[in-house]
């Protein structure tokens, strides 16, 4: 949220700290994390459901996520598509109205078939839904592992690895030589760089490795990693390295995955553990952070419009900021918590019918 205020901000062109090195990498590493906690329980899951039952129910799977992750993702597209353009009050100037009137149909095809990140690169996407790309990763990696954690071979790994690179590299040429108009016209080098920029899959592995680590209950690697010593020479090492900036070339996300994975790691398994979050509230906001995540830039761009609306365009900044962060997260979170409470709720009962008890 830090880091989706000060980039509003900067849209609004209005004085921020967008441009600082951590508050700028904030959310990339933000989204990594939820790459590798992903990767970590999905892993798990589905390692406990093949240790019980003797097999994954692929079928029961899919319809578990598409129950958690659909409806919110579905209402967010629809409103960013079609909602939020009309109301003065969610409308960011970079021109949202302006840039629904191109290329929507060819944008919106590839959101409703949940490939966000390919309408991201292939057409952009509405600002108020930029951040459902995430999401569209989120599910190719769904298409790829249980197949892999199923029954685990080379063989079914290159296969799997295989059939998804063709239907991406599918759907890309047929978008690029039939429907057309894309970004990075004439430059299909730049499309996949950028396609496998965005796609985590060594980040949401890192995540299934720790996962396997526990499962299988590796005592000898766990015995060091859960040491105190080590946590602490781990966590003041990530500690210097986001204050000095350092970003590895190339491998910057799956680097500090790693750090991430060791954090995950601890946080579920290790009594030991120097960092604690078994606290009610943090509980809570975990139950309802996948509404954060969606919500969040809505009513940022909300917040900036009202405080500009009751205060005028003209308040000092430290006025202004100290209107925006609370008012921000207290509609976002607001927001979201009404958001699960009637809204996926229903989906979620209806999710413990596929769940493995």
């Amino acid at each position: 949220m830090i880091h989706h205020i000060e980039q509003v901000k900067e849209v609004f062109k209005v004085p921020h700290f967008y441009d600082n090195h951590l508050i700028k990498n904030m959310g990339k590493l933000g989204v990594d994390l939820f790459f590798v906690l992903s990767g970590f329980l999905i892993t798990y899951l589905l390692l406990h459901e093949k240790g019980r039952l003797g097999r994954i129910n692929t079928r029961d799977f899919y319809i578990r996520r598409i129950l958690r992750i659909w409806p919110l993702y579905f209402l967010i597209v629809l409103l960013a598509f079609f909602i939020f353009p009309q109301i003065p009050f969610f409308v960011a100037p970079n021109n949202e109205i302006s840039f629904m009137q191109h290329r929507v149909y060819e944008r919106l095809s590839l959101f409703l078939v949940v490939l966000p990140n390919l309408g991201f690169i292939l057409y952009d996407a509405p600002y108020l839904a930029a951040q459902t790309w995430s999401i569209g990763v989120e599910e190719q990696f769904y298409y790829l592992w249980p197949w892999i954690v199923k029954d685990f071979s080379w063989k079914r790994l290159l296969i799997t690895v295989l059939i998804f690179t063709l239907a991406t590299v599918g759907v890309f040429y047929f978008y690029y030589h039939w429907v057309g108009n894309t970004n990075y016209a004439n430059n299909v080098p730049e499309i996949v760089r950028f396609f496998f920029s965005q796609f985590r899959i060594l980040t949401l592995m890192t995540g299934g490795a720790c996962a396997m680590l526990v499962y299988f209950n590796k005592d000898k690697i766990l015995t060091v990693l859960f040491r105190r010593e080590v946590q602490w020479l781990v966590y003041s090492t990530l500690v210097i390295l986001l204050a000095v900036g350092f970003h590895p070339k190339g491998f910057n996300l799956e680097f500090y995955g790693l750090f991430f994975g060791y954090f995950i790691l601890n946080l579920s398994s290790n009594p030991r553990s120097v960092v604690n979050l078994e606290y009610r509230w943090i509980s809570y906001l975990g139950k309802i952070s996948y509404g954060i995540y969606i919500y969040q830039t809505a009513f940022i761009v909300c917040s900036v419009h009202l405080i500009r609306w009751v205060f005028g365009q003209n308040l000092p900044s430290w006025q202004f900021n100290l209107l925006l962060y609370p008012l921000a997260i207290l509609l976002t979170v607001g927001i979201s918590a009404l958001s699960y409470q009637y809204f996926e709720k229903p989906f979620l009962r209806f999710k413990e019918r596929f769940s493995v008890h």
